[in-house]
């Protein structure tokens, strides 16, 4: 979905006189990032919108604490989605749930060795945690991924060698 499409579902929640009031901005800026803008056609009505600036700050400092950030101030936290594996559906797949077997008992551990020694999770036994469970959900959403993409399929079996 592009990111004016998203804009104007969220303002179709408050209105857009209201966002525009919020944040101190004419009703016509926020109409405008609300609209498809393209850098390439100078005829197109829409204007460059936070969300397009906030894709271009990533994509050109290559960090994405900003994204961290943003998620962090509503309420979550962002997991990066990795490369679905390319192997055959005989080996992929098995590797792949073995690989969220361990990382689902590290996470386990981690957990246990945090409480075992003095029955309380200090923050950096809960940094661990979260960097553990972080991990986690990485795979498993790179397994979702693949599953999606028809990846572990007889027809992606057929295709390989």
């Amino acid at each position: 979905m592009r990111s004016d499409e998203i804009l104007r579902r969220a303002t179709d929640e408050i209105g857009v006189k209201a966002l525009a009031a919020e944040l101190k901005l004419s009703s016509a800026m926020v109409y405008k990032w609300c609209q498809e803008s393209n850098r390439d056609d100078p005829d197109a009505s829409g204007a460059r919108n936070p969300l397009d600036r906030l894709a271009d700050i990533v994509r050109v400092t290559g960090s994405v604490e900003v994204v961290n950030w943003l998620c962090n101030e509503a309420g979550g936290f962002y997991v990066r989605n990795p490369d679905p594996p390319r192997q055959p559906l005989s080996l992929g797949m098995l590797n792949e749930t073995q690989k969220l077997v361990e990382e689902f008992s590290h996470l386990l551990s981690t957990v246990t060795r945090s409480i075992e020694d003095d029955g309380f999770i200090e923050v950096d036994e809960a940094e661990r945690i979260r960097s553990s469970w972080e991990k986690l959900k990485s795979s498993a959403e790179g397994f979702s991924v693949a599953c999606e993409r028809g990846m572990y399929s007889a027809e992606a079996e057929e295709g390989i060698e």
